[in-house]
C-alpha cells in the first residue's frame, strides 16, 4: 500500500472542497459490483467506499447480487438508472451482459466510474474512467515471479468462470509462467470453502506433479492452504494470490504463501466516491480516462505495510 499516495489523495480531497462553500444538497452514489458476500475482498471494497461517502458527506448505496449473476447485477443497475443519482460506480465482469445497463445510465447523463473489472469496456461505454488494475499485466507478473521461486507446474483455481477479469489474470499467467518445462492447468472452483477444499484436494490426489497453485482470489487461497497441509505437501507446493484477507495476511506472516498480487481494493472504491462528490458539487473531475491501483507485491517482508487495512 501507497501511505504516501494515500496522504496526497486526502489532502487533494480536502483541497477541492471549498472550506467556505454554502449548504448544498448531499450528492446521492449508487455503487454496483459483481461482489460476493462470502468474499472478503468486497467486504473491504464497501469499506472504503464508506469511507469516501462519511468523509465527502455525501450518500451511497451498495448493491451486489448474492452470487455470481449477470442479469441480477443488470437488474441492479437498471434499478440504480432508475433512481437518478447523481453518480454511479460500476464493476464490469461480463462486458456483453451489462453493455445495455451501463449504456442506459450514460445515456441518462449520469455519471458512470468503472472500478476492479471492464477496463477495456469502460470507454466504449462512456465512462469517465477506469479505477483497476490491468488484469494481464498482473496475471504475467505473477507468472513470472512463480517461475523464478522454482514452480514446474502450477495449477490455477477459478473461483468465478466467467468473469473476463479473471480470464486475463489466467492468459497473462500463462504467458509468464509457461514454457518448455513449465506447465499450467486451470481448476474451476466455487466461493465455498469446502467445495474448494474437496476440488482440490482431490486434484493434487491425481495429479502428484503439481508444485504451485496460483488462486485468481483470496477466497479459494484459503481452502487450497488446507488442501496442501492434507496433502502433507507444507512447503513443497507453493501458493500465490490474487488479492488480500486477513486469513492470507496471517499466512504471508508466517511465511506459508509466496505472494499477493494486490490491487488496493480499498484505494479502488474510495477514489470513485471522492471524484463523483466533487463532480456532483463542483463540476470537478481529473481527466485521466485509467487510475491503475495496481499491481502490486505483498510478500512476507513487507506484509506489515498492509496488514491494517485487512
Amino acid at each position: 500500500m501507497n501511505w504516501n499516495f494515500i496522504c496526497a489523495l486526502g489532502c487533494a480531497a480536502i483541497l477541492l472542497t471549498p472550506q467556505t462553500a454554502p449548504a448544498q444538497r448531499r450528492p446521492k452514489i449508487v455503487m454496483v459490483t459483481h461482489g460476493q458476500a462470502a468474499d472478503s475482498f468486497w467486504y473491504t471494497v464497501r469499506k472504503g467506499a464508506e469511507s469516501a461517502a462519511s468523509e465527502m458527506r455525501c450518500d451511497l448505496e451498495y448493491r451486489s447480487p448474492e452470487k455470481f449473476d449477470m442479469v441480477a447485477m443488470a437488474q441492479l443497475i437498471d434499478a440504480a438508472v432508475a433512481a437518478k443519482p447523481d453518480g454511479l460506480i460500476v464493476s464490469i465482469p461480463d462486458a456483453a451482459a451489462l453493455s445495455a445497463s451501463i449504456r442506459a445510465a450514460v445515456a441518462a447523463k449520469i455519471p458512470v466510474i468503472s472500478i476492479n473489472s471492464g477496463l477495456s469496456a469502460s470507454k466504449a461505454f462512456g465512462c469517465l474512467m477506469h479505477i483497476g488494475q490491468e488484469e494481464e499485466v498482473a496475471g504475467k507478473e505473477a507468472g513470472e515471479r512463480m517461475k523464478a521461486s522454482g514452480v514446474k507446474t502450477a495449477l490455477i483455481l477459478n473461483q468465478e468462470v466467467g468473469n473476463a477479469a479473471l480470464e486475463k489474470r489466467i492468459k497473462g499467467f500463462q504467458e509468464g509462467f509457461e514454457g518448455p518445462f513449465h506447465h499450467v492447468q486451470v481448476l474451476p472452483v466455487k466461493i465455498d470453502f469446502q467445495q474448494c477444499l474437496d476440488a482440490t484436494a482431490k486434484y493434487l490426489a491425481n495429479d502428484p506433479s503439481v508444485d504451485g497453485i496460483m488462486t485468481l482470489g483470496s477466497v479459494p487461497a484459503e481452502p487450497a492452504l488446507r488442501a496442501i497441509e492434507m496433502a502433507g505437501k507444507t512447503g513443497k507446493i507453493k501458493i500465490g494470490t490474487f488479492d488480500l484477507s486477513p486469513a492470507i495476511v496471517q499466512a504471508l506472516i508466517k511465511k506459508q504463501v509466496e505472494f499477493a498480487v494486490d490491487q488496493q481494493e480499498w484505494l479502488q472504491s474510495y477514489l470513485p466516491v471522492v471524484f463523483l462528490a466533487n463532480y456532483a458539487k463542483y463540476g470537478s473531475i481529473p481527466q485521466s480516462k485509467l487510475i491503475l491501483t495496481g499491481p502490486s507485491f505483498v510478500t512476507p517482508e513487507n506484509v506489515d505495510k498492509v496488514a491494517g487495512l485487512h
